[in-house]
């Protein structure tokens, strides 16, 4: 199959009720295509299969090395699609290594759009051929990265995407992802050990990618067929008293997962690849777009129980609100697969009582910023950060290596934006008398009108790398801002 700039591009009509709402934005330019499910709709086919996991590769003798070719072709809910995808798969295969291995990834560009790639929550260098978001990779080229992992790296959940800026939200929504795990010696009472990475896209009945219209761009886009490993509404089977322990990646564009199993409380044990200091229990869990969860899932009696990502509102700009955020904050839940379990009853062992998280920096702050990201209208959208788009050969912020900083992030729009920074992860602080004083995360969710406050040890590396909201369509829009950081 021929590489495209889009994979196999279909159009949808924007709907009479949008076009009317799409009046009042001043002579906007709107295109075809926006948001939605056409005649694949009927019988969204592959739902209900048993839930597979993506090919595992791993380390060994200190060293994985793989090729990663992103192409077109694939199969997204058990049909044939003109997606794209890492070596045939949507997602990739899922790449696990230990704390101080070295991970050597060539990856070979057969789309017709540059692309790089980013490993998202690692703590590595930013530099060279390691996580560097500058790179660019041509059409038709190739590119070596060499990636050590530090000794004392925290084991865990992350992945990997694209990272070119202007085309990290296409991409993604076309099915460039994967798994990346930092294996972890933790004795966990756990059966099973699965990665579950959820995506979202919309496709015609010829499986296509629909891409979607400058406004729902601006709102941020949100998919219309919701997927786990590539799979619509998988089925994950298990027996009564038995632990599985489920690696959930929020791997949408810009869709928020509030999460929710029926007839079960959620059993938190690490975010964004990171251990917390204690099992925690949640009736609902919220993850933002490029967050991680993993969860302790132990079913007490037989039965089907689906786990669900309830609606939730990102907010919208100005009185369009919810139009512009491609009415998801009036969608109904979505099925994201079936817990089915069977068998006898039995009692499940104990959880630990305490886990290996990692400490709070010290309150030795050397400097204080406040970040401000921003949307406003005029002649068109603006997505800013402290006034100012995305410039690659700025510097926007010099830190010097080995100090600890605290940053206030202050969102003034009237959208949530998820706010992440590639290789130096933070911990978020919360208020004072609160539980947790505070978590290690790499990207926290910023609520309209609202700020947080981090706390982010820039130690072990040297180099320049970028900050940025993860609604993807906003990073593209100009988002991001960069960090240079030195001794």
């Amino acid at each position: 199959m021929a590489a495209t700039g889009w994979p196999a591009m279909a159009s949808e009509p924007v709907s009479r009720r949008r076009a009317l709402a799409l009046l009042g934005l001043g002579g906007m330019v709107i295109a075809a295509g926006g948001v939605g499910w056409t005649s694949c709709a009927a019988g969204k086919p592959g739902s209900g299969e048993a839930l597979t996991q993506p090919q595992l590769l791993t380390s060994r003798d200190g060293l994985l090395e793989v090729t990663l070719t992103a192409a077109p072709g694939t199969q997204l809910a058990g049909r044939e699609s003109s997606a794209w995808a890492y070596n045939g798969t949507s997602p990739g295969p899922t790449l696990r290594v230990k704390a101080g291995d070295l991970l050597r990834v060539k990856l070979v560009n057969n789309i017709d759009q540059p692309t790089n790639l980013h490993t998202h929550g690692l703590h590595v260098s930013p530099q060279a051929n390691s996580d560097n978001p500058f790179v660019t990779v041509a059409p038709g080229n190739s590119f070596d990265y060499t990636i050590a992992v530090p000794a004392d790296h925290p084991p865990g959940t992350y992945w990997y995407h694209p990272h070119h800026h202007g085309t990290v939200a296409d991409q993604i929504f076309a099915g460039l992802a994967g798994a990346l795990l930092v294996q972890d010696g933790l004795d966990l009472p756990v059966d099973d050990d699965i990665v579950l990475l959820v995506t979202d896209t919309t496709l015609d009945g010829a499986g296509n990618v629909i891409p979607p219209s400058p406004m729902v761009r601006m709102a941020g886009r949100e998919g219309e067929l919701v997927l786990v490993n590539g799979q619509y509404q998988p089925v994950i089977t298990a027996s009564p008293g038995t632990t599985h322990r489920w690696r959930i990646i929020n791997g949408c564009v810009s869709r928020v997962l509030d999460l929710r199993l029926e007839g079960h409380r959620l059993t938190q044990i690490a975010l964004d690849g990171v251990f917390l200091p204690a099992p925690a229990e949640h009736d609902r869990l919220v993850l933002a777009p490029g967050n991680r969860a993993d969860l302790l899932v132990r079913p007490a009696d037989s039965g089907r129980y689906a786990l669900i990502s309830e609606p939730y509102d990102r907010g919208g700009l100005g009185m369009m609100g919810d139009m512009m955020n491609g009415g998801s904050a009036t969608r109904g839940p979505v099925t994201l697969a079936t817990l089915h379990s069977q068998g006898p009853a039995a009692a499940a062992p104990p959880l630990p009582a305490t886990l290996p998280a990692p400490p709070v920096p010290p309150d030795t702050v050397t400097a204080r910023r406040q970040i401000t990201f921003a949307t406003g209208m005029g002649m068109g959208m603006g997505f800013t950060i402290d006034g100012r788009s995305f410039d690659p050969d700025r510097d926007d912020q010099r830190v010097q290596l080995g100090t600890t900083e605290e940053w206030t992030i202050v969102n003034t729009s009237r959208m949530d934006h998820p706010f992440h920074l590639h290789a130096w992860p933070f911990h978020v602080l919360t208020p004072p008398g609160t539980s947790p004083a505070a978590v290690r995360q790499d990207v926290v969710l910023v609520p309209a009108g609202g700020s947080v406050r981090l706390r982010i040890p820039f130690t072990d590396f040297a180099g320049r790398s970028v900050y940025h909201c993860h609604i993807l369509d906003h990073e593209d829009l100009g988002m991001m801002a960069t960090v240079n950081v030195s001794a």
